[in-house]
């Protein structure tokens, strides 16, 4: 791929992120970024640099937070979330004309004068603190006791500063429509929707297909793989869970010998992975779904549940098919529907991730951000 021509931004221009300790789906919309941005200094309340080695944000000066040198910060940073606004509003950004935000918690809260241009790319407002709260409490066995009303109380303050803190951008805009629209509902702001990118260039579309199913998803609690597992458990068809993350050894427990769990592995080795798979399946309430349109873009249909930015990047019946309720029964139905219906056409997922390239997310950003300006 060409090196892409530089954004044009009057003056020079900081970029905030929130955390970098894995390199997952919003990572990959700051090495987009910033490789149309050379030199800009990345501000980060937490840095692991082993997890980006020769990436395009090892090539850029990392600023880091105070939270950085407290004990367990590159492992435990979420446990430090009560101190994240305070952390963030300490960066002196004093010295660039623009400020460019990729939030996802608290990195659209830094602090700028009234003569600097903040803008902020949204991947989505604290999940945890608005939208995903119930669930929050749920899967974290947090709806009782005295940890419940303590976790409630700092959830509360923080849903009390981001607000404050929202009205501070000058201007917003977010990776889907549904996360314009919590954009709206938290902030009651405007934000114009700009896709992610997707290398859709490293994916083999028109490889024969195995019989095995994959998922693709950081281990995480609100990405719902556990229930995943336990619909497959029930099917006793081949499944594939790629990724890792601090629910694996309870994932691996519940699971079937049909499941095979990878772990982490390369670009390369889940393209691979992707290009075999007979079916892509998801169960979270996505913001975007960065595997989602991977998947496609390799030629493996998906079967989703119907919330969130599937709804944008699936196209039901050409590209994939939804479920309707976030349970192993709705999946298994939509399994057992997929297998009886003709196969699908890998050129048209392709066709349709293609939509979502990066060369589009560039010449977006582009017009959203407006050069020389």
């Amino acid at each position: 791929m060409n090196a892409p021509t530089p954004l044009k931004i009057a003056g020079e221009t900081a970029v905030v992120y929130d955390w970098l300790v894995v390199r997952a789906g919003a990572e990959r919309i700051l090495e987009a970024v910033l490789s149309l941005l050379p030199g800009a200094p990345v501000f980060t309340q937490v840095y692991d640099p082993r997890a980006f080695r020769g990436s395009e944000i090892s090539r850029h000066p990392i600023h880091t937070s105070l939270i950085q040198r407290l004990p367990f910060a590159r492992r435990r940073y979420r446990s430090y979330l009560p101190l994240m606004p305070f952390a963030i509003e300490q960066f002196d950004l004093r010295p660039y004309r623009t400020i460019l935000s990729i939030s996802f918690a608290t990195a659209h809260g830094a602090l700028a004068r009234p003569d600097q241009r903040h803008i902020a790319y949204i991947c989505s407002p604290a999940r945890y603190a608005w939208h995903l709260y119930q669930d929050y409490l749920e899967t974290g066995g947090l709806r009782r006791g005295v940890r419940s009303w303590l976790a409630r109380g700092v959830l509360h303050y923080l849903r009390t500063w981001d607000f404050a803190a929202a009205q501070r951008v000058d201007r917003y805009f977010a990776i889907s429509q549904w996360v314009a629209n919590c954009v709206q509902r938290a902030y009651r702001r405007e934000a114009a929707v700009l896709y992610p990118p997707v290398e859709v260039e490293r994916f083999d579309p028109l490889r024969p297909r195995g019989e095995y199913f994959i998922t693709v998803s950081r281990l995480v609690a609100y990405k719902r793989v556990d229930l995943i597992v336990q619909a497959f458990n029930r099917l006793g068809y081949p499944l594939l869970v790629v990724g890792d993350g601090p629910e694996a050894p309870r994932l691996a427990r519940m699971a079937s010998p049909n499941i095979r769990f990878t772990g982490y592995v390369t670009d390369a080795e889940a393209a691979d992975l992707l290009g075999g798979a007979r079916g892509f399946v998801y169960m979270a309430e996505e913001d975007f779904g960065l595997a989602l349109v991977e998947a496609q873009a390799a030629g493996c249909p998906v079967i989703a549940y119907r919330r969130g930015g599937a709804v944008e990047t699936v196209c039901d019946g050409t590209t994939g098919l939804f479920f309707e309720r976030q349970s192993p029964e709705a999946l298994i139905e939509a399994v057992e529907r997929f297998r009886q219906r003709e196969p699908f056409d890998p050129r048209l997922l392709r066709r349709h991730a293609e939509e979502f390239s990066r060369p589009r997310f560039e010449a977006g950003l582009r017009t959203l951000v407006g050069e020389d300006r």
